[in-house]
C-alpha cells in the first residue's frame, strides 16, 4: 500500500467576492455526462481520473486531476462528476474506453449511498437523486412516505433516524452492492488503476457504526480490502490539520452554496492529493 502523505504549501489567494469559477463543463465522446475542462485533446499518453466532487474539484480553481497534470508532464484527463455514484462510470461506455486508453487511471472511492440496489432505484446520470423505492423498502419501512424524498442523503439519513436497526439492513445491502460494482469498476478499466482514499479521516474499521453521516458514506476498511486487489495499487490521502482549518476561505463559493462548500476538500487538500498522486504515479509507470 502506498502510504498517506501529506503536504502544505504555499498560502492560496483568497477569492473573496469572486464567484465566477468557470469550470469549462465539456463531453467526450458520445457519453452525455459533462466533465469539468479545459477539454483534453487526448494526445498520448494521458493519465485519468475518475471519482465524485472532489475529483471534479467543485468550488477549487485548481482541482488535483489538473494540479498532478502540471507536476508529472502528461494530460489528466478529469472524468469526475458531482454526487457520481459508481453506477454513473459503469454504464457509460466511453468514460470506461477513455479510462481504459490512460496509461494509468486514479479511481477515487466515492460513497455507497448513489447506488441502484434491491431497496432503491436512483436517476441513471445524476446518482444523488433517488427515483422510487422497491416493495422491500416499503415493506421495512411501513412508517415513512417515500415520496417526500428527493436525495439519496436525505432518504438514507432520515431512515436512519426513524430506526437504526431497520437502517442496519439497507446499509448492509448499500456496502455489499458497493464492493461488486466497484469491483466491476476496477475490472472494466483495461489498464493500470490507482485507487484513491481522499477524506478527512481514514477509512473507518470495520466494526464501525453504520451511519449515513461520514464521508464517503458508509465506507469502510473492510470494503477497501475486498476492492483493492482489483487495482494495481491504493493510496490513502488524509487531509492535514491545515487543510482542514482553511475551511471555504480560498475557495470560490456562492453565497447559496456556503454548506455544500463545507463538506468538500479546499485547495490545500487538493494540493496534498496532487502530491501524494504525482508521487504514486512516478512509481508505478516512471517519469513521461
Amino acid at each position: 500500500m502506498l502510504g498517506v502523505k501529506n503536504w502544505v504549501g504555499a498560502m492560496a489567494f483568497v477569492y473573496q467576492g469572486d464567484f465566477s469559477l468557470d469550470y469549462q463543463p465539456c463531453h467526450y465522446g458520445a457519453s452525455k455526462l459533462v466533465f469539468r475542462g479545459p477539454k483534453q485533446a487526448m494526445r498520448v499518453p494521458y493519465c485519468a481520473a475518475i471519482g465524485g466532487t472532489e475529483t471534479y474539484g467543485k468550488f477549487v480553481r485548481e482541482p488535483f486531476p489538473m494540479l498532478v497534470a502540471q507536476r508529472i508532464g502528461r494530460p489528466v484527463v478529469n472524468l469526475g462528476c458531482v454526487n457520481a455514484g459508481l453506477d454513473v462510470f459503469l454504464n457509460d461506455p466511453d468514460v470506461l474506453e477513455l479510462a481504459s486508453g490512460a496509461e494509468l487511471t486514479v479511481v477515487q472511492v466515492v460513497g455507497a449511498s448513489n447506488l441502484n440496489n434491491r431497496f432503491f432505484s436512483v436517476h441513471p446520470r445524476r446518482n444523488d437523486r433517488f427515483l422510487s423505492a422497491s416493495s422491500w423498502l416499503q415493506t421495512l419501512y411501513r412508517d415513512v412516505d417515500f415520496t417526500d424524498f428527493h436525495f439519496t442523503r436525505h432518504l438514507l439519513q432520515t431512515l436512519y433516524q426513524v430506526s437504526p436497526s431497520r437502517f442496519e439492513t439497507v446499509a448492509t445491502e448499500l456496502r455489499e452492492t458497493w464492493v461488486r460494482r466497484m469491483t466491476d469498476l476496477l475490472r472494466a478499466i483495461k489498464g493500470p488503476t490507482l485507487l484513491l482514499w481522499m477524506a478527512e479521516n481514514p477509512p473507518p474499521g470495520e466494526d464501525s457504526m453504520l451511519d449515513p453521516y461520514a464521508n464517503p458514506v458508509l465506507v469502510e476498511a473492510g470494503m477497501i480490502a475486498q476492492v483493492r486487489r482489483s487495482a494495481m495499487a491504493y493510496l490513502e490521502v488524509v487531509t492535514s490539520r491545515d487543510a482542514k482549518c482553511e475551511g471555504i476561505e480560498n475557495m470560490a463559493v456562492p453565497a447559496m452554496e456556503l454548506r455544500a462548500a463545507e463538506e468538500v476538500p479546499g485547495p490545500m487538500a487538493h494540493r496534498e492529493t496532487a502530491l501524494a498522486i504525482s508521487g504514486a504515479i512516478s512509481e508505478l509507470i516512471g517519469p513521461p
